[in-house]
């Protein structure tokens, strides 16, 4: 039987459903819920602006992009947003799917911390980063009624969230803090390590090789 919240259909695919699994075994439920709600409300706010995506690229674009979070599929050279990239291009391969879709979930997810950039692409593409800006930071909830929040919500809750999804972030990449650079997350490393130096671009090209 086909999951329903809030008007927005779960995909009920083999595709989905092996996304689904994947993410179980890997993340705790914080990361699971939020990548579910990542998925609702962005669909949502899709139908808002009048943007229709793939709805399994989607679900993999929303239900991976904190992949790189994870100890499973975590590294500690390269940004979280690209380790969890990779691995949804790789799933997606391995089921079947074009280089081409695969690479567009590819970009979703790492895409989904540089703003400004990902609603100019396309709806697979823009509708991760709708749904993350709307569940982590509150934005355009007004696209979204309240009957609608409180039905995605109850199916997957929120408890303590703020706090839960920063110390997640934080553990995700505190062995990586360099790759942090020119991203929203430095802000991250920064609030939990007093100790963290962020690496400042203006000095970098001061003082570069160049002579001048």
């Amino acid at each position: 039987m086909t999951d329903v919240i809030a008007g927005v259909e779960i995909p009920d695919s083999p595709v989905a459903r092996a996304a689904t699994e994947l993410v179980r075994e890997a993340a705790d439920d914080l990361l699971f819920h939020h990548s579910r709600r990542v998925y609702l409300l962005g669909s949502l706010k899709g139908r808002y602006r009048g943007l229709e995506a793939d709805p399994d690229l989607l679900y993999v674009g929303a239900m991976f992009h904190d992949l790189g979070l994870t100890e499973k599929y975590r590294t500690t050279n390269r940004r979280f947003e690209i380790d969890g990239a990779e691995t949804a291009r790789t799933f997606l391969l391995d089921h079947g799917y074009s280089e081409a879709d695969a690479r567009q979930v590819w970009y979703a997810i790492a895409l989904h911390t540089t703003p400004g950039v990902p609603e100019h692409l396309a709806p697979e593409i823009g509708l991760v980063t709708l749904g993350v800006e709307a569940d982590v930071l509150g934005l355009d909830l007004d696209q979204i009624t309240p009957e609608q929040i409180a039905e995605v919500t109850a199916a997957h809750p929120r408890p303590d969230f703020k706090n839960r999804i920063l110390n997640a972030f934080y553990q995700g990449m505190k062995d990586r803090p360099d790759t942090t650079f020119g991203t929203m997350n430095d802000d991250v490393i920064a609030h939990f390590d007093p100790s963290f130096r962020r690496a400042d671009f203006a000095g970098i090209i001061l003082g570069s090789a160049w002579p001048e």
